[in-house]
């Protein structure tokens, strides 16, 4: 069972998230042959004061 763990900063919406699933799924069954139902996918979600980027959180570089 192929699992895919996305870690993403906050703020997509429902629908962005969906995409993500829909075409990490898609490529997981392309690229291992594994069905579509045995294929997991888990977005977590980030605060941005919790994400560095350069030294910087990226709440304060404005993302």
């Amino acid at each position: 069972m192929p699992f895919a763990q996305i870690y993403m900063i906050e703020g997509r919406n429902e629908e962005q998230k969906r995409a993500v699933i829909e075409k990490v799924s898609q490529a997981l069954v392309e690229a291992t042959g594994a069905p579509k139902e045995a294929i997991r996918v888990w977005i977590s979600e980030v605060p941005k004061t919790n994400w560095g980027i350069a030294g910087q959180t990226a709440k304060d570089l404005g993302r």
